[in-house]
């Protein structure tokens, strides 16, 4: 039997040190120690598909909570079933002592992991959800307050409301205007399309 652990934050710039560190008083050798810093929202995560692929019968996958493994309802009862019914693994997950396979193997046992389980994934979806509109909030607050996203606009070039004036006379092609500009065509149309709706104000 070999024992593992598996780690997951949403973003690089999240921390996992509180989760290394309750697995590493389990005396988890580090080269089973998974780490992915990427959303929950599936399981297409490459230390994740990579532990998948180490992982035995009979071995041991511990985990620090549900949200961990994943945030979607649905993927964490899928990839709960490929552990424990066809890598025929153990899973321990230490903030719920409820959520482990060692114990309880009887019917009573499965039973209540199993629903523990389905009440934890709803939990951690529901979450997952709640951020994303709690950020959808903010960024449109953020924007009725004046706040700009995205990178700055570069500037005009010098050139471009002279460039501008000779494609609307059919001096030169919308083509060669943009050429001229230093501009990708749908660059320069759009920024042409922007300026005479200003000046029609």
């Amino acid at each position: 039997m070999k024992i593992y652990g598996y780690i997951r934050v949403s973003s690089t710039d999240q921390n996992t040190a509180r989760q290394f560190a309750a697995l590493e008083k389990l005396k988890i050798p580090k080269k089973n120690l998974f780490e992915d810093k990427q959303s929950g929202k599936d399981f297409n995560r490459p230390a994740y598909r990579n532990l998948l692929r180490k992982l035995k019968e009979g071995d041991l996958l511990y985990i620090k909570s549900i949200d961990r493994l994943g945030r979607n309802y649905e993927e964490i009862q899928e990839q709960w079933r490929v552990l424990t019914k066809e890598k025929k693994v153990d899973i321990v997950v230490l903030d719920m002592s409820l959520l482990d396979t060692r114990n309880g193997k009887d019917l009573l046992g499965t039973f209540i992991s199993d629903v523990v389980l389905q009440k934890l994934s709803f939990v951690a979806q529901n979450e997952r959800e709640n951020i994303r509109i709690r950020q959808a909030e903010g960024i449109a607050a953020a924007k009725a307050n004046g706040v700009k996203f995205g990178r700055p606009e570069l500037p005009l070039p010098d050139n471009f409301h002279e460039m501008h004036q000779a494609w609307r006379k059919k001096e030169i092609t919308l083509n060669k205007a943009a050429e001229n500009c230093g501009m990708p065509v749908s660059t320069f149309y759009k920024k042409a399309m922007k300026s005479e709706q200003e000046s029609s104000l």
